[in-house]
């Protein structure tokens, strides 16, 4: 489905991104593992247009990617869900959701706010409520609800765990879970790696911009590398 094939990303003269290469096969959810600043986000970020590579191929589903307005990407079926979520706080839960339906038309969009609200109460409860009014939890499950607007094919997950109690966290990766059962393929950066390798079926590690170990979930888990650096020993 998504083909990434040595892309090289620059900060200015600082080069984030060295020859990224990897793939995501339609219905998986695959992670991307790494330490701060190892190029996870701006992985995700040039994915969705947000970032332009100077060099190689961003493909969905045989078609280029690169290049591309974010806004054209959005409507080729692939939404991005940022760190720190990046809610309109000024607006409403159901405004904030209204949103993330911009390129879209009909009467489907109210169907799709109704499955959201089926996958988060919580945001039914406060739909006209000020988003930025809302806990640090609630505020991840409209920022997921929001990506969902789109009715993407690809959703690019970028820490969705950050900042949330533990019982949160186990809420956000089951709805994680549901989300790729019915239908959507995930791509997932996430900082806690147990639940992460818990969820995905194939993961990659970065370092410093490039690819040092890729694999299955299992295998990833039982690396020594890996739960040295990622699990806790």
């Amino acid at each position: 489905m998504l083909k990434v094939e040595r892309i090289q990303v620059f900060y200015d003269a600082i080069q984030a991104l060295k020859g990224l290469s990897f793939t995501v096969a339609q219905g998986e959810i695959v992670t991307l593992l790494g330490a701060n600043g190892a190029g996870k986000s701006t992985t995700l970020k040039t994915i969705s247009g947000l970032l332009q590579p100077r060099g190689g191929q961003i493909e969905l589903d045989g078609k280029p990617l690169a290049g591309s307005a974010p806004h054209e990407i959005v409507r080729l079926g692939v939404a991005h869900v940022p760190e720190g979520r990046r809610i309109f706080p000024r607006l409403t839960v159901l405004e904030n959701l209204k949103i993330g339906a911009y390129t879209r038309h009909g009467a489907a969009i109210g169907d799709d706010i109704e499955r959201v609200f089926a996958l988060f109460p919580r945001l039914k409860e406060r739909a006209r409520q000020s988003a930025g009014t809302l806990s640090g939890g609630e505020q991840q499950m409209l920022a997921i609800g929001r990506g969902l607007m789109a009715c993407p094919r690809l959703l690019l997950l970028d820490e969705p765990s950050m900042g949330l109690a533990p019982i949160l966290v186990e809420q956000i990766f089951a709805i994680i879970l549901q989300i790729n059962r019915e239908g959507v393929t995930i791509l997932l950066v996430e900082q806690n790696a147990a639940m992460a390798l818990a969820v995905c079926h194939r993961g990659y590690v970065l370092e410093t911009g490039t690819i040092i170990l890729e694999g299955k979930a299992s295998e990833l888990a039982g690396n020594d590398r890996v739960r040295q650096a990622y699990l806790g020993g």
